[in-house]
């Protein structure tokens, strides 16, 4: 006999189907090798060694985030029965030069099921939704492993035409990015 599949569902969150423990048997792990980091005025790709591993403390203060996130922007959930296996969640603001841009604010894919499109239909939700609130561009501040990098540009993302300083200075190594919707 085969195993069973999961089915995915998807589903705008809200405090219907999200809570302060969502994110309770999440696994946000990530052992990295590599990192981008700008030298010269290029990025290059240098050994950077370290395990990012969420903690129920983390993963409860992320929810909490996702909470206040929802009621200033709007997000996206993944779910595997009322499992929430992955999220997305953006400003709903725009900004830039234009008012190009609306900043995506977390992609997150529990460890289980990564590679499996979820995090391209979390992408494709969001996407989906700034372009009707009027962005022309998502603004991503992503981490610069060389995995979420790649995952990144996997999606179509670039390095961003216009840097948001406040955003960039929060998180120094990260690489700012944008998506064109």
């Amino acid at each position: 006999m085969g195993g069973s599949v999961t089915k995915i569902e998807y589903a705008p969150l809200t405090g219907d189907n999200f809570h302060a423990a969502s994110l309770d048997g999440f696994v946000r792990r990530q052992e990295v090798e590599a990192c981008w980091r700008r030298q010269d005025g290029r990025l290059t790709l240098v050994p950077c060694r370290f395990t990012e591993d969420w903690d129920a403390a983390a993963l409860r203060l992320t929810a909490q985030s996702v909470l206040r996130g929802m009621a200033q922007g709007f997000a996206f959930g993944a779910f595997a029965g009322t499992q929430v296996i992955g999220f997305a969640m953006a400003s709903g603001k725009t900004f830039g030069s234009r008012g190009q841009y609306m900043e995506l604010r977390m992609l997150q894919v529990s460890q289980p099921f990564r590679r499996q499109g979820i995090g391209r239909a979390l992408f494709s939700l969001v996407c989906e939704e700034a372009r009707k609130l009027g962005a022309e561009r998502l603004y991503i501040s992503a981490h610069s492993s060389r995995e979420s990098q790649a995952a990144y540009r996997r999606l179509g993302c670039t390095e961003a035409e216009e840097i948001n300083r406040a955003i960039a200075d929060t998180e120094p190594f990260d690489i700012q990015m944008e998506y064109r919707l």
